[in-house]
């Protein structure tokens, strides 16, 4: 039985400043595109029976220069559509409604919590049947993935809130004694040979 790896891009502009980013096509910074070079290592001599991508350019750019090749993008991958609230961050959001909560109360104008547990629930009925040759690859977005981490071990999308996911980082979904679980998460990928770890957080 293969596992599915999930990538999560690499750095942008809003990433940077935590605004909130799911629709708007971001190119990666040059950080960004450093940090999806670097993932290659990790995923040196993996071979993929699948990989896809999230239709948004950052997706798509992080995946090339991991040196993967996306069979297809795929819609249900892209970021959470935070609605009214894209471009801003949570503390921004705070200042006008203190009590919200991404993960419980979705976004006006764009999608609740069960609305995108239904999407990210359709990637993971269309890659399973694939398991059975090889692994996947998954590349898209932080809230994204966490929900479909949530959904893989039968948790509801607003377990997603208790898994971090920094960016350019990779995360493998897998079994054991047939039960679905999570293997490695939040793996960021190795620094250059001769430099520190980067012991930052990174969104």
């Amino acid at each position: 039985m293969g596992e599915i790896l999930l990538i999560r891009h690499g750095e942008t502009t809003w990433s940077a400043s935590h605004r909130h980013t799911s629709y708007t096509d971001l190119e990666l910074t040059p950080d960004g595109e450093r940090q999806a070079r670097a993932l290659g290592v990790l995923l040196a001599g993996r071979r993929f029976v699948r990989v896809l991508s999230s239709p948004r350019q950052r997706a798509v750019c992080t995946a090339h220069l991991a040196g993967l090749d996306v069979d297809a993008t795929d819609p249900d991958l892209a970021e959470w559509n935070y609605g009214e609230y894209e471009g801003r961050t949570t503390a921004d959001v705070h200042e006008e409604n203190p009590h919200w909560n991404l993960w419980t109360d979705g976004c006006p104008g764009g999608e609740s919590p069960a609305q995108i547990g239904e999407r990210l629930d359709r990637v993971i009925a269309r890659v399973t049947p694939l398991l059975d040759q090889g692994t996947v690859a998954l590349v898209a977005h932080g809230h994204s993935l966490r929900v479909l981490g949530a959904r893989w071990i039968g948790l509801p999308p607003s377990a997603g809130a208790l898994l971090r996911l920094d960016t350019a980082t990779a995360s493998v979904l897998g079994h054991e004694h047939g039960r679905r679980v999570i293997l490695r998460w939040n793996q960021p990928a190795p620094p250059p040979p001769g430099t520190a770890p980067d012991q930052a957080a990174r969104h």
